[in-house]
Order: C-alpha cells, then sequence, then structure tokens
C-alpha cells in the first residue's frame, strides 16, 4: 500500500513539472504553472497525510498492509 502511495506521489510531480515546463514555455511572463504546481504539492500533503493515516488505522486492525488482504472496504 505504501508502494502504490508512492506512485500516487509520483504521477503528481510529474504534473508539477509539466505545469511549469508549459508555463515556461508557452508564457514566461505569468506564474500561472508555478501557482497551479504550488496548489498540487499542497493537495498531495495532504494527499500523504490522509493516506498514511488510512495505512496505520488499517494496519492496527488486521496486522498487514496489503492491498489484496485488505477487504475493509468491501463492506
Amino acid at each position: 500500500m505504501v508502494r502504490a502511495l508512492m506512485c500516487l506521489e509520483l504521477i503528481l510531480n510529474a504534473v508539477n513539472l509539466n505545469f511549469v515546463t508549459f508555463s515556461d514555455f508557452f508564457d514566461s511572463r505569468q506564474l500561472q504553472g508555478a501557482i497551479f504546481s504550488i496548489f498540487v504539492i499542497a493537495i498531495a500533503a495532504a494527499e500523504a497525510a490522509i493516506g498514511l493515516a488510512i495505512v496505520s488505522s488499517i494496519y492496527r486492525n488486521r496486522k498487514s498492509t496489503r492491498i489484496n488482504q485488505s477487504n475493509l472496504l468491501n463492506k
């Protein structure tokens, strides 16, 4: 599960890189891409905190963090 969260963080970092690059490439006078990337970084930080809280809660209840062994969301 931690691996899945890390993959999501890598995807968000790639989005940030695209925002900044295309903003600089198309309109270098405005900082719209940098502003959007700051919002994405804030969302990623909140997602990481919530994701780690969910992982620790599942580990406390099931003593395992494997995604295929977790059936808490099926109920």
